[in-house]
């Protein structure tokens, strides 16, 4: 039996991750809400086959029976991550999920006590939100201790997959996130623009409530944090035009009409697309004194990314030796844990 379980498998990420973990020579158990598509999906690889509802914890428990780790892969987290947190809490599985949501980093690491006191290790977002940019995080305060405000910036998407933009048009009215003073603050959506040099061209960047806004204080305690990614400049007008109808795009008729024309696309980008694609960050530490250090990240795709980024952590889990509690993942797994996987490589400037 594995001591491993990939929940919400069926999706497009899950099916990516299945894929990596099988050619990593893992042999997990697959689970999920849908059960003839799990079971159809675990006799193609003659695995065994757990569905089980998040809303239904007697399910959840026998899923988990004997499960040492459990890589949660269906969002919005903000909706599925508390039922299977809880689940790993009461039968001592470790937790790793892929999640980019601030307020899902948030409530577990809130829940750090609890977590620990119930034997087990919960990290969230072990994909590209927030693997690459979390070690980079780390990476800077290494080479500046003294660093109290922190800049990071990303680019190179390939498309949405269908549970990405389902998350985004859940979190649309939420606007913009920055933490200053220790704090997570509210701002508006497109709050701010700078031209960022990626290595390979500058592009024009607007801030985004990306998750490491929460994860890298935790990583660095670094008090001040923003996040940038590349866009357009019509995007960002777009963007900052479009701010007094965001709370109606909240509305469920507004809802039900986004989450259907993303139900209709395709489930995400091909494997041809993501295959001649990259993905580059870009690091920011200053302090104080007016010292500063910059880096660079290139990396493959997010979706990639997220594949072989979250089979290495589950498989770093399945080792031990991680400290128990909320950790981020180069606190549990150090600085240099993004070098590791194929593609990357880290620039200092």
């Amino acid at each position: 039996m594995s001591a491993l379980l990939l929940y919400g498998v069926t999706g497009y990420t899950g099916r990516l991750i299945l894929e990596e973990a099988l050619a990593q020579g893992l042999r997990p158990v697959l689970s999920g809400r849908n059960a003839a598509s799990v079971r159809e999906l675990a006799a193609a690889h003659q695995l065994e086959a757990r569905p089980a509802a998040l809303d239904d914890p007697a399910a959840l428990d026998a899923a988990l029976r004997g499960i040492r780790v459990v890589l949660h892969c269906a969002g919005p987290f903000a909706r599925m991550s508390p039922p299977m947190l809880d689940a790993c809490m009461r039968n001592g599985a470790h937790y790793l999920d892929i999640t980019g949501e601030i307020a899902v980093f948030e409530r577990i690491a809130a829940l750090t006590a609890r977590v620990a006191a119930a034997g087990i290790t919960a990290i969230p977002g072990v994909g590209f939100d927030v693997v690459p940019s979390d070690c980079l995080a780390a990476h800077l305060k290494h080479r500046l201790p003294t660093a109290t405000e922190l800049t990071l910036a990303f680019t190179g998407g390939t498309g949405l997959s269908r549970g990405t933009a389902t998350t985004m048009v859940e979190n649309i009215a939420g606007g913009g996130a920055v933490r200053r003073g220790g704090r997570i603050q509210a701002v508006p959506s497109a709050w701010r623009t700078r031209d960022v040099d990626f290595g390979d061209r500058i592009r024009h960047c607007v801030s985004i409530p990306w998750g490491d806004v929460s994860t890298a204080y935790y990583s660095t305690n670094i008090p001040d944090i923003t996040v940038y990614t590349a866009v357009a400049p019509r995007a960002v007008r777009m963007m900052r035009w479009s701010r007094p109808i965001l709370p109606l795009l909240a509305t469920g008729p507004a809802q039900r009409f986004l989450k259907g024309r993303i139900n209709a696309r395709t489930p995400g980008p091909s494997a041809e697309r993501r295959a001649g694609a990259q993905s580059r960050l870009w690091g920011e530490a200053r302090d104080a004194a007016g010292h500063v250090v910059r880096a660079r990240l290139v990396a493959p795709d997010g979706y990639t990314l997220t594949a072989m980024t979250a089979v290495g952590a589950a498989q770093r889990l399945l080792a031990d030796g991680v400290a128990l509690g909320f950790q981020t993942p180069s606190s549990a797994f150090g600085r240099d844990f993004i070098l590791g996987f194929p593609g990357t490589s880290r620039e200092d400037l």
